[in-house]
This record gives C-alpha cells, structure tokens and sequence, in this order.
C-alpha cells in the first residue's frame, strides 16, 4: 500500500542533492550512496541497510539508465514505480531520494563516454551486451560524482558489474569506497531482481534450478573435482529444466579470467540464462576446501 505523499525527501536536480550532501558532510556526517533503477525489492533494501551501517546518511538514487541498455532490450517497459519506491526506502529509514529526470543527467549536447576494460571484457556480459558497460560506467561515474559519496553499495548479484565499477572508481580517483553486499535471495533461492516479475508462474516455479546448479557446481568443485566436468554437467542441468543458457562459467574472484583447476586462484561462478523471454543472471563464490 502506497502513501498519497513522499515517504522519503525526493529531490530531482543536481542542485539540490549537492545543497543536502554538502549540509551533511559540513555537520562531519558521513555519506552512503546506493544506486538503483527503482522497482525496488528487498535486495535494494538490504544495499540500503548495508550503507547505513557504514554511515550517518544514506542517499539512494531511482534513474533508468537509458545508456545501458541496447536496442532490442526491455528499456521502454522497466518496471517504473516511485511513488512505492519511497515508501519502501522509508521502511529502511533512507534519507534521500535522488530521482533525476533524464535530462538532468544527459542535457542536450551530452556527448561524453567513459571507456572500460579489464573485467569489462572478460567475454560474459560484454559478449552478449557489447555497450552496456559503458553506459553503466557513464551513468556510475556521473552519479559518484554528483552525490560525493563516502561509500557506495552495490550488489554481488551483478559480480562482473561489481569489477568493472570498482575498477573504474580506483582508475579515476573518485572518492567513494566501493562496497559489494551479498546477494539476497526469495526462500527458493532465486535471486531477487526486478525483472523477475516478468516472470510466468511455471517459469518462476523452475527459476531457482538456476542457483541449485551454481551450488551443486560449487560443492564439487571445493571437493576437488574437475572444474571442466563440473561446469559441463552444470550446464546440462540447466538446459533440461528449461533454460537458454548465455554463459554458465568458472571464472577467477578477483580478474574474472579463466581458469582450469582449483589452484588457479579463488573461484566465482557465473551464469546468464533465459526462461521464455526473461533473462536471469547469478553467481555464488568456490568456497575454499576445509
């Protein structure tokens, strides 16, 4: 149920979220920032809680990004609901809305990119979404600077953004701490994500085969089985539950490089997968062997 008012302070111009930061930070408060598209669920609630404890105030910020998303995708119908947005961040005591119109982040003559490589070229993602990256680093740089963040919290959910983003921060010397909060998932295991209302009944009854996979993988391979074999039953798991699997993978924490035994370094696995016309993405860490 949604209120007829503004749950949480909702400011729309660059201006204004600058006058609330500096008013802030001028009372020696330090400041969480957690990015977000809106259509907002628990895992953005729990980013929120996480910048909370590691600061006095915590701006979140609702902007569909049209930079990051490619022509043929679902940028015209994502999900848009402020209005219950606020009260949702009102229920994890949010201090800040930061909704800018489109044309407050990209005025007329905008014509500026950022270029991103290492993770953001490690043949997942950027093979299937070739100018996301950049859009996503366009919009994360604007947004750091914009709200002066001394931390920012981002999901694990999406890992290789996580990389790319705290890559970028560390290249260009921006200010903000770049936080990454576990994955926070419905009872099945299914990864909370705000595309997972897309979702029919049959296929949101056959999504969490997805993350029981990635865990099944996982065990065996701290276990020390082959990570080839492994991947390789994996993936045929996932196809005969139904899925179109973009990429199910094996990849290094920390460089999202490949790697073929155990030894090469800490281990994260990562998938992309399509049920009907609804693309799901997760990944869990190789715990190592006890």
């Amino acid at each position: 149920m949604t209120s007829s008012a503004p749950s949480v302070p909702l400011v729309g111009s660059l201006a204004e979220l600058r006058r609330r930061v500096a008013d802030w930070r001028a009372r020696g408060e330090r400041i969480g920032f957690v990015p977000t598209m809106g259509a907002l669920h628990d895992g953005h609630l729990s980013l929120v809680e996480e910048a909370r404890r590691r600061a006095e105030r915590v701006v979140v910020s609702v902007f569909v990004n049209p930079t990051q998303f490619a022509a043929n995708e679902d940028f015209g119908r994502y999900p848009r609901m402020l209005e219950a947005d606020l009260d949702r961040l009102a229920r994890v005591a949010a201090d800040l809305c930061y909704a800018p119109a489109v044309e407050e982040m990209y005025p007329p003559g905008f014509s500026t990119g950022v270029t991103v490589g290492g993770p953001a070229e490690a043949d997942l993602e950027d093979r299937f979404r070739p100018t996301h990256f950049a859009g996503v680093a366009v919009v994360v740089a604007k947004l750091l600077n914009q709200a002066e963040p001394d931390i920012a919290v981002f999901g694990e959910k999406d890992y290789q953004q996580l990389l790319v983003i705290r890559r970028m921060a560390r290249d260009l010397d921006l200010r903000a701490e770049i936080v990454g909060a576990p994955t926070l998932r419905e009872a099945d295991g299914l990864a909370m994500s705000s595309r997972n209302v897309y979702l029919s009944d049959e296929e949101r009854r056959v999504a969490p085969a997805l993350h029981r996979a990635l865990v099944a993988a996982a065990g065996r391979i701290s276990a020390g089985e082959p990570i080839g074999h492994v991947m390789g039953e994996a993936r045929e798991e996932v196809a005969t539950a139904g899925f179109a699997i973009d990429y199910l993978e094996a990849r290094h924490a920390l460089t999202l490089a490949r790697i073929a035994r155990r030894q090469d370094g800490p281990a994260r696995l990562l998938a992309a997968a399509r049920l009907g016309a609804t693309r799901l993405i997760d990944n869990i860490a190789v715990e190592e062997a006890r």
